[in-house]
């Protein structure tokens, strides 16, 4: 005897719960996905933005043209190109109240790109999490569907007096179609997290750095600025 057990079919003639367990993880599978791809994206962007500026900042070009050309173009800027906008617009204008109290400009200019940073760090985190949630919780929902309907496949065949393996072969390759669905949309997930955690800790570093390079260079200048006075 051949048996021919297609996916669609199974699905069909799965129970309704069993239906609605499927479809949840189909949808979770799809969100991981359309997730994976748009923080892949953006944080291979923000890799090369940060490798861009970082060679434009180090070429020993004026930090003052910089600045304008960077907000010449509006909300255009990000990563490291934020950081520096808000820090040396937080040094300008704290330089011409408090030029003779270092301590005071660098205390807020440090503070303005210290907000920055968290900003960046923000948009690059988003949706991190609910990659980590689909990861997480897509086996259990799977593992629920499986057990509901092998239980409803036991309840049937125990109310049949000749029990064969084919009357509750479909019903048990139907539950299990429910965790295989949980595994596909899990896997992915914790892949892409465990990467895009990754990606960003790497980042986060290279923005901390700079950080600390941008305000080693402002400082230099706000204590020769205030000899000069």
């Amino acid at each position: 005897m051949h048996a021919e057990i297609s996916f669609i079919g199974l699905f069909l003639e799965a129970s309704v719960l069993v239906k609605l367990v499927m479809l949840t993880l189909l949808a979770l599978s799809i969100a991981s996905w359309a997730v994976i791809i748009q923080r892949n994206k953006l944080l291979s962007s923000a890799r090369v933005k940060s490798l861009r500026f970082e060679e434009t900042f180090w070429s020993g070009v004026d930090l003052n043209r910089l600045y304008k050309e960077l907000i010449a173009r509006g909300s255009a800027i990000s990563g490291l190109e934020s950081m520096f906008v808000a820090g040396f617009k937080e040094y300008t204008r704290l330089s011409k109240v408090n030029s003779k109290a270092p301590e005071a400009v660098m205390d807020g200019t440090s503070r303005a790109m210290r907000v920055s940073l968290s900003r960046e760090m923000e948009k690059l985190e988003n949706h991190l999490p609910l990659l980590a949630t689909i990861g997480s919780t897509s086996p259990y929902i799977g593992l629920f569907g499986t057990v509901w309907g092998i239980m409803n496949s036991f309840i049937a065949l125990g109310a049949v007096e000749n029990a064969t393996l084919a009357m509750v072969a479909p019903g048990i390759a139907e539950a299990l179609i429910a965790t295989a669905m949980g595994l596909f949309a899990a896997i992915p997930a914790v892949i892409g997290y465990n990467r895009f955690t990754t990606q960003v800790d790497k980042i986060e570093m290279t923005y901390a750095n700079f950080m600390e390079e941008f305000s080693n260079i402002l400082q230099r200048q706000a204590y020769s600025e205030k000899e000069a006075v």
